[in-house]
């Protein structure tokens, strides 16, 4: 049996998905969630999110539990995945955000496990820089990414939120979930994790057309994106299609950041379209 593979972005867990399998199952289309290495079940919290009191200089100072995770070990992780699920065929993966850089050097690493790559809002370095250079980048001016962060990334090796902070949780919605239902929202900010791999964003990533760029691929585009702006989506877009053989097939999706909770048919439709 031949899968989609459901790849999260940044501080969440395969979760996030469950929207969209249901939608893709009533398409016919068997699918299966993974988590990131360092995510969902496999994130590690800094015990200073559970001291009580909070002390809000210990949380921005613990080293993080995820500080070793990297762009490359995270992709071998996918990988392993992959090749457990390829044994009918390559899969189709679905990456959102950050987990389009994993996406992207696994399908570099093992292109025939990949029978087509579908990024929503991702991230796809491809020219030897890493994905933070595009965080930080005039295209993404705007962004409402960087300000939910709670430390320094570099001195404690992960990307740090605080979902347990009520203070926070209007900013982490603008920046996530604006167009979300509320009750979906709430509940989505209560399964986020804290710390995302700082690795994974920070690791220059190299493609070849060989391999990354014998994927098909397609991007959904989110035209109301405030994490990752669709100026940048777009030049992400011109990106891939410069190391790919073939160009890459773009849907535009009036949205923000997180389709797969606010418009699960719309994506689970245009990831349909690869198995035609």
């Amino acid at each position: 049996m031949k899968y989609t593979v459901l790849v999260p972005g940044f501080w969440h867990g395969t979760w996030s998905w469950n929207l969209v399998v249901p939608e893709l199952a009533r398409l016919r289309i068997p699918a299966v969630a993974v988590d990131l290495e360092g995510q969902g079940l496999g994130a590690v919290s800094p015990a200073a999110r559970w001291a009580r009191p909070f002390e809000a200089s210990a949380f921005a100072a613990e080293r993080s539990g995820v500080a070793d995770v990297t762009a490359t070990s995270a992709a071998e992780a996918l990988v392993g995945q992959l090749r457990m699920l390829g044994a009918d065929g390559p899969s189709v993966v679905v990456a959102h955000s950050m987990g389009g850089v994993v996406a992207t050097l696994a399908a570099e690493m093992a292109p025939s496990l990949v029978s087509h790559l579908v990024y929503v809002a991702a991230f796809a370095p491809v020219a030897g820089l890493p994905a933070g250079a595009d965080v930080a980048s005039e295209l993404n001016a705007g962004e409402l990414g960087t300000s939910l962060l709670r430390a320094d990334p570099f001195a404690i090796g992960a990307s740090r939120i605080d979902p347990g902070d009520p203070g926070s949780h209007e900013s982490l919605r603008a920046a996530l979930y604006a167009d979300v239902p509320d009750a979906t929202a709430r509940a989505a900010i209560s399964l986020l994790g804290t710390d995302a791999p700082v690795g994974i964003a920070a690791e220059p990533i190299s493609v070849t057309r060989e391999r990354f760029g014998s994927v098909p691929h397609t991007y959904l585009v989110c035209t109301d994106d405030r994490l990752v702006r669709p100026a940048l989506q777009r030049k992400i877009v011109s990106d891939i299609d410069r190391v790919s053989v073939s160009a890459t097939r773009t849907v535009e999706l009036a949205c923000s950041h997180s389709p797969f909770l606010s418009r699960p048919r719309q994506v689970a439709e245009a990831v349909a379209e690869t198995w035609r």
